[in-house]
């Protein structure tokens, strides 16, 4: 199942539950919905992290957590994916949405150095607030819907596949076990192919053969 492999990935539950940015969501952190995986929970937080990741603000990873309470998703797989944008990445993630902004409002590129901190969003937001957030709106709908996506097609794919593996090896299974018992019945028909045939009874023949004559 899916399950096991995604836990692989997964970051540890009792860190999170003590991480002191999430502490402030109190007993909600506990609540059960948000650490089970299924394939509605998962392809959720997919959602929810990718459209997290492009929004230009530091608080990424608290916005993130908010949702996936109110859009009942997996509270690890939706905050670690927040953590895609880093020193990094930030740089031409950002400069790509701030791009596609410009495109969609049909203004000029300016070369900027993107850092996501309060003191640079202070310093160059008057500049370029509507290319970048148009563009990071853009990129988030876009990035979190075909995470949504693909983690549905995955999690179905990898349940086939799974069932049809069992499938195999039970198939596997019965056939080995008709292998090992058939030996003994194709012995008796090699024996009784093998075992000349019995030559006729002369003395039955010749009383058949009296039978037949008459008195």
């Amino acid at each position: 199942m899916p399950r096991k492999l995604i836990k692989k990935f997964m970051p540890d539950e009792r860190k999170l539950k003590a991480n002191r940015y999430l502490s402030w969501l109190g007993s909600h952190i506990h609540d059960p919905n948000l650490w089970h995986l299924t394939r509605k929970s998962v392809s959720r937080a997919f959602f929810v992290g990718l459209f997290c990741a492009f929004i230009p603000l530091p608080s990424q990873m608290l916005i993130a957590a908010v949702a996936s309470l109110f859009m009942r998703s997996n509270l690890p797989i939706s905050v670690s994916l927040v953590w895609l944008t880093n020193p990094l990445t930030i740089p031409p993630m950002f400069y790509f949405a701030y791009w596609v902004g410009t495109l969609i409002i049909g203004v000029d590129v300016v070369a900027i150095d993107f850092e996501l901190s309060f003191h640079w969003l202070k310093a160059e937001l008057d500049h370029i607030w509507l290319p970048l957030i148009v563009g990071s709106l853009v990129c988030s709908i876009v990035s979190g819907t075909l995470g949504y996506l693909l983690m549905q097609r995955f999690w179905v794919w990898h349940v086939n596949k799974s069932w049809r593996n069992r499938k195999g090896r039970k198939f596997s299974l019965l056939k080995s076990k008709a292998v090992k018992s058939s030996p003994s019945d194709t012995d008796d028909i090699e024996a009784n192919q093998t075992e000349p045939p019995k030559p006729p009874n002369p003395t039955s023949d010749e009383h058949n053969a009296d039978s037949k004559k008459p008195e």
